[in-house]
């Protein structure tokens, strides 16, 4: 089922939506399976013809965890040229008493393309997707905005926009502490910091700010079980939604531990995009020292595309180095706090069969057992 509205901009631009609902959510139970998708049907927006193709079990294994959202340009109105457009998807609440969860990407496409895509591989995390206030009645309502702007206004415009530059007038607000409202205490120093922004970029901070369980005196707030320099970094990133330029000064190790600790840390306060952004880097530095404690790590905190590396990282080893794994501490130590004992068995299993596959020498011949 969908609704389609068009209008017309200043001049410069078209703009039309599309209103894909998706009813009977637990009928589309089967189709929860890697690149499973439901489509909606093809719409008109600016005389080309566009369809939405959602992913409840997501894009790609490593993302299984999250709906994605796909759009394409089906047909072009009379073979027209470069088409570009602004995509923004919402996720409605249909009582209106949360606001949607929205995202924007573009779409560019030269005169001969046809079937042009874009995608948000990660929209929505299924378990917050699949309760309420987004699934109601069982049905999921999707909002779909699609700006075009006419090659013109690119061509003949004399002036050229700057890009955005609100993160760095929001990391000068951080940094010059004006209109700070609340305080955090980590082990003796003290952060201030903004409430309102706080809450906006970090659920669990709106809770404990706003929320219906807030203590009366939130202006000043103690943060235990963190290290000063991990909650800097992420007030930093809260602000400024990248990583602290000072953390390329730090050492390896010291930087692949800050790292870990900013997971952590992304986990704890809800904060996903910050969450995959630590577990990419950390994913990309895997090595037989860490792989134990990293694995350990990533089941601790839910990341799937993590422990994946890690297993595939030891299935790759030979014989040496899954003699060095299986002997370590960390492995022993795993095999007490990890749930996960049927990879662990799994991984015991291949160690074992490796090992039966050893020479037996007999003058100058070599035969497998």
């Amino acid at each position: 089922m969908g609704v389609t509205a068009c209008g017309r901009g200043a001049g410069m631009t078209v703009q039309g939506s599309h209103v894909f609902e998706i009813s009977g959510y637990s009928l589309h139970e089967k189709l929860l399976g890697v690149s499973k998708t439901v489509e909606s049907a093809v719409f008109d927006v600016g005389g080309h013809d566009w369809q939405i193709t959602f992913y409840p079990g997501g894009v790609t294994h490593a993302l299984r965890d999250y709906a994605a959202l796909c759009i394409s340009l089906r047909r072009k109105k009379n073979n027209s040229g470069k088409v570009r457009a602004s995509i923004e998807f919402s996720l409605v609440d249909v009582t209106g008493s949360s606001p949607p969860h929205t995202t924007t990407m573009e779409l560019d496409c030269g005169s001969d393309s046809i079937g042009a895509f874009t995608a948000e591989k990660a929209f929505k995390k299924r378990s917050e997707l699949e309760a309420p206030p987004y699934l109601r009645d069982d049905r999921i309502i999707i909002r779909c905005v699609i700006t075009l702007y006419k090659e013109s206004s690119f061509v003949q415009s004399p002036l050229e926009v700057p890009p955005s530059d609100i993160t760095e007038h929001l990391r000068k607000l951080w940094q010059g502490k004006d209109g700070a409202d609340v305080v955090f205490e980590v082990e003796g120093e003290d952060f201030p910091a903004h409430k309102t922004i706080l809450a906006m970029r970090s659920p669990v901070f709106k809770a404990e700010l706003y929320g219906a369980m807030r203590e009366k005196d939130m202006n000043r707030i103690t943060i235990a079980d963190m290290q000063p320099s991990v909650f800097e970094a992420l007030l930093y990133f809260i602000y400024t939604d990248s990583l602290p330029t000072n953390m390329d000064a730090l050492g390896r190790e010291d930087y692949q531990e800050t790292i870990r600790h900013l997971l952590v840390a992304a986990d704890r306060y809800a904060m996903e995009r910050l969450k995959m952004m630590c577990e990419s880097i950390i994913c990309d530095n895997i090595d037989v020292k860490t792989v134990i404690t990293t694995l350990a790590l990533a089941d601790q905190h839910r990341c799937g595309r993590l422990s994946d590396a890690c297993i595939q990282f030891i299935a790759s080893l030979d014989t040496t180095e899954m003699n060095d794994v299986i002997a370590s501490q960390g492995y022993a130590e795993l095999k007490v706090t990890c749930p996960n004992l049927d990879v662990l068995e799994l991984w015991e299993k291949t160690y074992r069969l490796r090992n039966s596959k050893s020479s037996v020498h007999i003058g100058s011949l070599v035969t497998q057992i």
